[in-house]
């Protein structure tokens, strides 16, 4: 039976290139797409203006200081405040530098002059990285002011330093050392994206049988046993499914060489989860709501959610307390907590092991709802 039910599927997937499109072109176009977009590991070269009311050999030095930094270029010189907002609201910069009037003669009379800077934070990411650059360089140059004037006063090298920076900072990135948002994001979003693919051509399929009026020809080549039809029809798209997450898997750890310590016993068993997880969860929603439309619009909303759900970006102990609770719902929650303990980081596969059998459990959850889909199956007409 479960061979004659996998010839039927293979058949049916062949003979509609949705599948195909679904399963493995949108995969691997998304992977591609999303690894190039961010293969610089950080914004570089963010637009940013400069007024300069001084117009001195000193602010155009700190003009080309801060133009010389990595994260930003400064493409536009305005004569006022108020043309410099203006491009910020055209998204023409994304911030800009204020040197006022006087600034030079009081920095050299030691009259501690006040430099502006203004950015915008609507793109999150790129404001963070501007302010950064921006208040690098008014300290670099307020530094470079009070050097000169400790060194026109006789100090020494050592008294300056210690002067200067009281506190030496001794920095260590733990597992991303070049703070690489490629490697912070992609490891996160690609098997995202793999899920929503998971969630939606499971349902899919499912739902196809209702609409084209084929589900009791697929439960009489099952015997009418509804446990080995859901396991004939899953198990082609399973080993598909399968095999592009490892492919993608391999090829961000394996050819883009994001760090990945943990090894790859850990990242198949973590691909064979998030597989079978996401199909149990999928063949779940559509057994509480046997209709395509509805129960592909529901696992829709649940893929997406699960990018806020998952703790990269905003992590979950900050949320709300039901928030909190919502978050163990998402397979994908489950998956980033074994990358990041197990894979990322090296902790034994004990640490994980509410996450692992939580993952097992939305695998088994099909069994709560297999007599609804019978039913449905059966009885059910489908409805546009």
């Amino acid at each position: 039976m479960l061979r004659e039910l996998t010839k039927r599927e293979i058949r049916n997937f062949l003979q509609h290139p949705i599948y195909i499109v679904c399963m493995v072109l949108l995969p691997l176009f998304v992977t591609v797409f999303f690894t190039t977009l961010m293969d610089e590991g950080q914004p570089v070269n963010m637009p940013i203006g400069v007024v300069d009311l001084d117009n001195t050999s000193t602010t155009r030095k700190l003009t080309r200081m801060v133009d010389a930094l990595q994260s930003t270029e400064v493409v536009g010189h305005y004569p006022s405040v108020d043309e410099a907002r203006a491009a910020i609201q055209r998204n023409e910069i994304y911030g800009f530098v204020l040197f006022p009037r006087n600034l030079t003669s009081k920095m050299i009379s030691g009259r501690q002059p006040r430099m502006s800077f203004y950015y915008t934070n609507t793109s999150l990411t790129a404001g963070a990285l501007v302010y950064k650059e921006m208040k690098t360089m008014c300290s670099l140059a307020s530094a470079g002011v009070g050097q000169a004037m400790m060194r026109a006063k006789g100090f020494t090298s050592e008294q300056m330093r210690a002067f200067l920076m009281p506190v030496s900072i001794d920095l260590h990135t733990i597992g991303n050392p070049w703070v690489s948002y490629n490697i912070f994001l992609c490891s996160m979003l690609l098997p995202g994206m793999m899920l929503l693919f998971i969630f939606l051509i499971t349902v899919y399929a499912l739902g196809t049988e209702l609409k084209f009026g084929t589900s009791k020809e697929w439960l009489s080549t099952a015997g009418n046993n509804i446990v080995i039809a859901l396991i004939g029809k899953m198990l082609p798209y399973t080993v598909i499914f399968f095999s592009v997450f490892s492919a993608i898997m391999f090829y961000i750890f394996g050819i883009l060489d994001f760090p990945a310590p943990g090894g790859y016993g850990r990242i198949l068993l973590i691909s064979v989860l998030s597989v079978l997880s996401a199909q149990g969860f999928a063949v779940f929603v559509f057994g509480v709501m046997p209709s395509l439309r509805l129960a592909m619009s529901v696992c829709s909303l649940w893929a997406v959610l699960s990018f806020s759900m998952v703790g990269s970006a905003f992590p979950v102990f900050a949320m709300d307390a039901p928030l909190q609770s919502l978050a163990w719902l998402f397979p994908l929650r489950h998956y980033y907590m074994i990358y990041q303990l197990c894979i990322f980081n090296t902790y034994p596969l004990s640490d994980v092991s509410m996450h692992i059998g939580i993952m097992i459990i939305f695998t088994l959850l099909p069994l709560l709802t297999i007599k609804r889909i019978r039913k449905a199956m059966t009885t059910y007409e489908y409805q546009a």
